[in-house]
């Protein structure tokens, strides 16, 4: 049994546009350990540019970096200067 599960993650505005400018997609599917995963690690290990991330919302809510992302949760990070 797997002890990972597939998470959709997005990525809004400029981070989008860097993903675009790198041949990218602006929506991945991340494999999230069965205890969790901070935001942080998952937009390092998606090699998004730390400093243009402001937030996260994770199942509709928005979040600082540190919240921790369970397998199966929605993902979608917000690049600094949008309001929310």
């Amino acid at each position: 049994m797997s002890t990972r599960a597939n998470t959709t993650v997005r990525m809004f505005g400029a981070l989008h546009t860097v993903r675009k400018n790198r041949g990218l997609p602006s929506q991945a599917e991340v494999a999230v350990p069965e205890g969790g995963v901070s935001a942080a690690s998952i937009a390092r290990d998606l090699d998004l540019p730390m400093e243009k991330v402001e937030a996260v919302f994770v199942n509709h809510r928005v979040h600082t970096l540190d919240h921790k992302v369970n397998p199966g949760d929605s993902v979608a990070f917000i690049p600094t200067g949008i309001p929310f």
